[in-house]
């Protein structure tokens, strides 16, 4: 994904806001050394430092990491499939980010490493059936203009057993994961969401700037009577997963 820095912000401002509860699972104390791992345009993360702990957020987009480096953020550019860091955090946090990552046993297996004995892994991420309706809508339509309907998709949702037994695999403990049905209102309605968090998959679909515009209006007609309002407010139909874990000491 080509992640915009300004797009996210005018689109998608909803998604840090909505990381408070994860964030409050985090609580973290002054001092310690957090990871946020996928860490975006940095809006949690300031939230993390402003409680006092030492937090380095990490994430692979260039543009996002400057927009954190401007929050006055510590921020390093990583795929969260290749951690580099041992044994030097007493946290890892992510919100919304693990489901962009495909191989999910080296995520779990970095983090692992990356954390202290006693370190704690805490986030929050696309569960399983998480935007059901949209992914099929651009399947569908994608399909129908010759086009690859897995360009509409790409991304990882788990099952809390999934995700249990991906980290139980990689030597966590007290895991504890759940399906939190979250319909989430979209303040600039479904042509803002897919502009910010589908323009790069129908980029690699091959589709040129003339057929976009009718690709997305289909999209829009599929999706208005399950999603829009009577009054034209549109409501995604996300389902997040919750997570807690600890590296044994």
């Amino acid at each position: 994904m080509g992640w915009n820095p300004q797009d996210y912000a005018e689109n998608a401002g909803f998604v840090p806001a909505l990381g408070n509860a994860a964030l409050m699972l985090l609580a973290p104390q002054p001092g310690e050394e957090i990871l946020d791992l996928g860490c975006g345009d940095g809006a949690l993360t300031a939230r993390i430092a402003e409680a006092g702990a030492h937090v380095l957020g990490v994430d692979p987009s260039a543009p996002m990491l400057e927009a954190a480096r401007k929050l006055g953020l510590r921020a390093e550019q990583a795929d969260g499939q290749k951690l580099p860091y041992g044994s030097r955090f007493d946290a890892v946090f992510s919100n919304a980010a693990l489901h962009w990552m495909p191989d999910q046993r080296a995520v779990a297996e970095g983090v692992f490493r990356a954390l202290k004995p006693g370190g704690r892994y805490v986030g929050e991420c696309g569960g399983h059936m998480n935007i059901a309706a949209i992914r099929t809508a651009l399947r569908a339509v994608l399909g129908r203009h010759g086009f690859s309907p897995d360009s509409g998709g790409g991304q990882t949702y788990l099952t809390p057993e999934a995700f249990t037994a991906i980290h139980e695999a990689a030597g966590f403990a007290d895991i504890e994961a759940r399906l939190i049905p979250r319909p989430t209102p979209l303040p600039t309605g479904i042509r803002g969401w897919l502009k910010t968090f589908r323009a790069g998959f129908l980029d690699e679909a091959g589709v040129p700037e003339a057929a976009r515009a009718i690709v997305i209006d289909e999209v829009e007609a599929l999706l208005a009577p399950s999603l829009r309002d009577s009054a034209g407010h549109w409501t995604a139909d996300y389902v997040r997963l919750r997570w807690t874990a600890r590296k044994p000491r």
